[in-house]
């Protein structure tokens, strides 16, 4: 590492986990020869002044955090030429750091900061907010929202104990979008604008997307019965999922959606827009720090 690193620790992440595991980090990014400082965020707004500072002063921008506040400092680094983005698994999904190869656990992966390469990463925006991952909407609102309330204890359970209690008061939406002009229509479950392929701890929900190739991978779920959901949602681990006849996946690089409801659209567990909305893909935005 050739470049001081601003590492920024959100200390509620993961139910207090980044705050324990913070000496840890700094112990070993000092072991490893790494230059940094760090800093602990109040909130998001917060996170991105420290990220814009970093980056302004040339310094790589390392979150000790969930996938929530990646997507909020990701936003500011892309304004910044040269910016890069490092990932320290802190929260409870940590699926960005899961797509990129990163180690869930702590020392090896300082190891990438300290010796990673940089690669391309296209981020995805929603009424002028940035995420990383998956920005989703429909029964995935109501699974979000009752995992954010539910106890830290659950760990990366809460996001199946969300969806379990959310489909007990599920019916049906009807979702009209259009992806790249083109219309189409959707009467079930969600819709989900892909950057990355993974969400909710795990569930690799397109399990083809990319998160350099310009594209969203735009997963639909219709209409089946709620014993044949929950039947097949343990596949979604896997990506097996997608071979269900009720899920279509498609590729675009914008999408609208409007619903026949009112729906909070959740990127990395946060709340980042309401419908009718524009999900859309910013390719090459910036660049991370990845194994080698």
């Amino acid at each position: 590492m050739d470049r001081d690193v601003a590492l920024l620790c959100n200390p509620s992440a993961g139910g207090g986990r980044a705050a324990r595991i913070l000496p840890r980090a700094e112990r070993a990014l000092r072991d490893l020869g790494v230059p940094f400082h760090t800093a602990v965020t109040r909130d998001l707004d917060h996170a991105r002044e420290l990220a814009r500072r970093a980056a302004q002063a040339g310094e790589v921008t390392v979150t000790l955090s969930g996938d929530g506040l990646i997507g909020g400092v990701v936003g500011v680094l892309r304004e910044v030429p040269g910016a890069v983005l490092g990932i320290l698994p802190g929260g409870r999904g940590n699926d960005t750091a899961r797509v990129l190869g990163i180690s869930q656990e702590i020392e090896p992966a300082c190891a990438v900061i300290a010796n990673g390469s940089e690669r391309d990463l296209d981020i995805g925006e929603v009424e002028g907010r940035s995420f990383i991952g998956i920005a989703s909407l429909g029964f995935d609102s109501d699974a979000n929202r009752i995992a954010n309330a539910a106890p830290a204890r659950l760990g990366r359970l809460v996001y199946v104990y969300g969806a379990l209690r959310a489909l007990a008061g599920w019916t049906p939406a009807r979702f009209d979008l259009r992806l790249d002009g083109e219309p189409l229509s959707s009467i079930g479950y969600s819709v989900a604008a892909c950057n990355s392929g993974c969400y909710g701890g795990g569930m690799h929900l397109a399990p083809a997307a990319s998160l350099n190739d310009g594209l969203l991978d735009v997963v639909l779920i219709a209409s089946h019965s709620k014993r044949s959901f929950l039947a097949t949602l343990p596949k979604a681990f896997k990506g097996t999922h997608v071979r269900h006849p009720a899920v279509r996946v498609l590729r675009g690089c914008e999408l609208f959606v409007e619903a026949d409801r009112p729906f909070t659209v959740y990127a990395g567990g946060d709340p980042i827009g309401t419908t009718p909305t524009t999900i859309r893909v910013v390719a090459h935005a910036l660049r991370v720090l990845a194994p080698a």
